[in-house]
């Protein structure tokens, strides 16, 4: 029930998840026949729904019987292997940290955003809107977790993790990040490489970028936006004339591959981590392409027992 265009291309997503990919899925949601033609998906029933607007603390304690809460019960009692949302972003974590509850160490989930790259290799964005107000060795856990995760995900044996701040320097930025970098120079268990800046996010160069969720949740929206607009200027400048049509012809396909490896749709949605459960985090505006990729990594997540990599993650540092 999540999400701007739900429940149609979240119910649509669902099914090509299981008819494409072959991956069992539970939806969770009323049963009144408002969720549509499922396809013959189970649905779990959930006579509430949590709002994009509500309040995500409050909401998750007073709608007990609302989707999301279902949903991360369903991890939690071992019903689903994971959930994935495209509802409310605080109400999505909420619910997975009060009803999953916290990996042992874990001093706050963080959201982790896969950013593509221009070069094919993508880097994950830690933290990309879970906690707006962070402290310095939040930033050091953000890193362990993330590279955990590159290497889990993309088999990375060394992932080399950077801090975002507004000079490559260590005596740039506000005093969190100087105080975060000189934590994880001193040595934190990750190959930590120094400060990276707004404009080398597409670089390809660094695999981990680490920053509080204020920070990382502008700079990942700025981003997208950026790249919407590129691509609505190549398609109008296309279109101009004869000539352009011609040449937008032969540069098409080519142009194709890049626009598809920085479709945010294509990475499906962000993982939370640092709860005891595969929480999936999808945009608000996702189509049911998002959805299907959405499925399909938290499919991934489970069956390559991420939260197993984080807990060892945490626990050794």
């Amino acid at each position: 029930m999540g999400g701007d265009r739900a429940p149609g291309e979240i119910v649509a997503g669902a099914r090509r998840a299981a008819d494409e990919l072959g991956i069992p899925v539970v939806l969770v949601g009323p049963t009144d026949g408002s969720l549509g033609d499922t396809g013959g998906l189970e649905v779990l029933p959930a006579s509430e729904v949590i709002a994009m607007n509500d309040d995500p603390a409050q909401s998750v304690r007073t709608k007990k019987d609302s989707s999301l809460v279902r949903a991360a019960e369903a991890v939690r009692d071992g019903r689903a292997s994971a959930m994935v949302s495209a509802g409310n972003t605080g109400a999505a974590m909420a619910s997975a940290l009060l009803r999953m509850g916290r990996l042992p160490g874990v001093a706050r989930p963080a959201i982790a955003a896969l950013i593509p790259a221009v070069s094919g290799r993508p880097a994950v964005l830690v933290d990309a809107g879970a906690n707006a107000d962070c402290r310095a060795e939040w930033l050091v856990q953000f890193a362990q977790m993330g590279s955990a995760f590159m290497t889990r995900r993309f088999g990375i044996p060394v992932p080399k993790v950077a801090l975002l701040s507004i000079g490559e320097e260590p005596t740039k930025g506000n005093q969190l990040a100087k105080e975060a970098h000189a934590l994880l120079a001193a040595g934190v268990g990750v190959d930590f490489v120094g400060n990276v800046e707004g404009r080398d996010l597409l670089d390809g160069n660094v695999d981990v970028i680490v920053t509080d969720g204020f920070t990382g949740n502008v700079a990942l929206k700025s981003l997208e936006g950026a790249l919407r607009a590129l691509f609505d200027i190549l398609g109008h400048v296309i279109a101009t004339s004869p000539e352009t049509r011609a040449a937008g012809g032969v540069l098409g396909p080519e142009l194709h591959v890049y626009a598809k490896r920085l479709d945010p749709e294509e990475t499906g949605g962000a993982m939370l981590l640092g709860v005891d459960g595969v929480c999936v985090i999808s945009h608000g505006s996702s189509s049911a392409r998002a959805i299907l990729n959405a499925v399909r990594v938290a499919h991934e997540a489970a069956a390559g027992d991420m939260v197993g990599s984080l807990r060892e993650a945490v626990a050794r540092t």
